[in-house]
């Protein structure tokens, strides 16, 4: 038993948020799925600039894709999506044995529709298509101008992974726009108990921006409160779930619950302690995505202490109460980190858009 399993039996399944050609061709992910108990993968838009701009593994796709004369957008999401094709089909038998709850694999629709509602619906139907495996599940934006578009993605029947999710408010209207898709989908006919959903809940982000107003407010009741947001605000947010899915009466027979899943746990500051975002988040029906660094510093350092989420409410909404008491401003906090975080997408798509040309145009 490792503390990933100690997680396990708390009720969260650990997710590795990367994903390579490497990992894929170099048995690297085969292998931290056996030893890190891993069950489930996660990729956007920087994990795949970041996988796409190094190294030769793309090479012999990308000498046939220029060959095709491929554009640019096109050319990364062939490359994408055999990524995701792999790694869906090495954690086939962890998304059998979990009655599909594990095993998952994402692929985020092109960031910069996050206003557009028609092209992300249309995309999230053709990525469902051409990665053709059923442990996919297509990451769709919490913006206000997706949330529609996660409706009609889950009417249709397409697991769907709703990422940036930065306020309690906001999941507040994503769960709505899943249980309505939910209904629309029975309504089509579809067997709702084969559409999966999470809730990607963003911690480490909330930390970073309120420490930030906390060091510049500057009083000794500021600086008291750093570092405890994130925390406060997925705690939050699972308590939104438990009283949301308590009873399930509302949704059609054979329903899932969506569960929460906390991303964005790797710590930005350094002085804080590795695991933090994951020991104090452990809890039933969640999962937690995490950086390799931050599943290796839980390996080496434990500290999981069974359930940490069920009964904080009332503790987590006074830390909110002394942030705003302090001069915190908790909707202008989430509109920056929700703006930021499609921002930080875009830029990273762009990039990487950019260097694909390049190299399409490169001849041998």
């Amino acid at each position: 038993m490792t503390a990933i399993d100690d997680l396990r039996a708390a009720g969260t399944s650990t997710w590795l948020d990367d994903l390579s050609r490497d990992r894929i061709t170099t048995g690297n992910l085969e292998e931290v799925k056996a030893a890190k108990s891993i069950v489930g993968v996660t990729t956007n838009p920087a994990i795949f600039a970041n996988a796409m701009s190094a190294g030769v593994a793309y090479d012999e796709q990308l000498t046939e894709l220029r060959a095709a004369s491929s554009a640019a957008d096109a050319a990364v999401y062939a490359m994408s999506v055999k990524d995701v094709q792999d790694a869906c089909d090495l954690f086939a038998d962890t998304f059998r044995d979990s009655d599909g709850a594990d095993g998952r694999v994402s692929i985020e629709v092109d960031p910069r529709f996050a206003a557009d509602e028609d092209k992300t619906v249309a995309q999230a139907a053709e990525l469902h298509k051409l990665v053709d495996r059923e442990n996919v599940m297509i990451k769709i934006p919490a913006t206000d101008e997706s949330l529609p578009a996660i409706t009609a993605s889950l009417a249709e029947g397409i697991s769907v992974n709703v990422t940036l999710i930065f306020s309690v408010d906001r999941y507040r209207q994503v769960i709505e726009a899943y249980k309505e898709g939910i209904r629309q989908a029975a309504g089509r006919g579809k067997d709702v108990s084969r559409i999966h959903s999470v809730a990607s809940f963003f911690v480490s982000r909330m930390d970073t921006e309120v420490d930030n107003r906390l060091q510049a407010i500057g009083s000794d009741e500021a600086l008291r409160l750093r570092g405890k947001a994130g925390i406060a605000n997925a705690r939050l947010a699972y308590q939104l779930f438990l009283d949301e899915f308590a009873d399930m009466s509302d949704l059609p027979a054979g329903a899932r619950k969506q569960h929460p899943l906390w991303a964005s746990t790797g710590v930005k500051n350094p002085d804080y302690p590795a695991t933090m975002y994951v020991t104090e988040l452990a809890g039933p029906d969640t999962v937690n995505t995490m950086p390799e660094a931050t599943i290796d510093a839980v390996l080496d350092q434990g500290g999981v202490r069974g359930d940490t989420l069920t009964g904080t409410a009332e503790e987590s909404q006074r830390v909110f109460d002394e942030l705003e008491a302090v001069g915190i401003d908790i909707a202008d906090v989430v509109a920056v980190l929700e703006r930021e975080g499609v921002e930080k997408f875009v830029d990273a798509w762009q990039e990487l858009l950019d260097s694909m040309a390049a190299k399409l145009a490169t001849r041998d």
